[in-house]
């Protein structure tokens, strides 16, 4: 019995060094890691920002993310270094290097779309920052969306005669 072990184990040993043998062959270790995005994106970026930006594809360590309208693409840009950065840290490896957000449809439920208003359309929702693990990103979400908050608040006011 131990020698069936033994010689599964080696079976299995061996395939992984052709498995990566062939991966360094094709040069397709890189293209696997920049494929780690999508299992990490939505916990990365949040709930309420997952609802409305996805990745779509990578090139060139540039990332692709569609987002559901321009609002957000606004908001998005201006977290951009730091959400790569946090991808990055979570990937252990430098794998976006720039992120281009481009409005498209977002697969999402109805129900989900109405519970979640576009950035400065609503009062900050604190639901919203809290769904954030990230500290960091947290952070400065928060500082984001209330500098958005007191800019319409200004033209607002402008705009009463």
């Amino acid at each position: 019995m131990a020698r069936k072990n033994r010689l599964k184990h080696d079976h299995t040993e061996r395939l992984g060094e052709v498995l990566d043998q062939s991966l360094s062959r094709l040069q397709l270790a890189p293209q696997l890691e920049a494929y780690g995005i999508w299992p990490v994106w939505n916990e990365v970026v949040g709930k309420p920002v997952a609802r409305n930006a996805q990745p779509e594809k990578i090139r060139a360590g540039t990332l692709f993310v569609k987002v559901s309208s321009p609002v957000w693409v606004q908001q998005l840009q201006f977290m951009k270094d730091l959400i790569a950065e946090k991808l990055n840290q979570r990937l252990r490896a430098e794998v976006v290097k720039n992120i281009f957000f481009f409005v498209g449809p977002i697969a999402s439920s109805e129900s989900e779309a109405e519970n979640d208003p576009e950035p400065g359309n609503a009062p900050i929702d604190e639901r919203f920052l809290v769904s954030l693990v990230d500290p960091e990103l947290r952070q400065a979400f928060e500082k984001l969306l209330r500098s958005y908050a007191r800019r319409r608040k200004k033209s607002a006011d402008r705009a009463r005669p």
